[in-house]
């Protein structure tokens, strides 16, 4: 069982950025490959990024590309997402998971384990 959590989060205006972390429990976690996914105020989850186990390889939805930054430090147990030129639309609730085989799936059926969110919002 490994336990995530997010932070970071917070209110920030149109244009600005911020860093939202993801830190586990366990140091297997540098085994896992994890991945943000939002949900917004009456839409389903969606996902964001997603990033290897080494971190050799990410993967984005259309929606981020050029404005996040996923990244991770294995030796802190920790994952990053830089978000940058934040738009309103990107108001959610940020949840990180963790995949025990290590990919960077975009599929949430892929993620064993969850955080409990973090609110994100982006004011216009």
């Amino acid at each position: 069982q490994v336990q995530l959590v997010e932070s970071g989060g917070g209110l920030v205006q149109a244009g600005g950025s911020l860093r939202l972390s993801c830190a586990a429990s366990r140091h297997t976690f540098s085994n896992y490959g994890v991945g943000w996914f939002r949900q917004a105020p009456g839409k389903e989850r969606e996902f964001a990024a997603a990033i290897n186990w080494s971190g050799g390889s990410t993967n984005y939805a259309d929606s981020v590309k050029g404005r996040f930054t996923i990244s991770r430090d294995n030796a802190k147990n920790t994952v990053y997402l830089q978000m940058n030129s934040l738009k309103p639309e990107d108001t959610a609730v940020y949840y990180c998971a963790a995949d025990v085989d290590g990919s960077y799936s975009s599929r949430e059926y892929r993620y064993e384990y969850w955080g409990q969110g973090t609110q994100v919002t982006v004011s216009s």
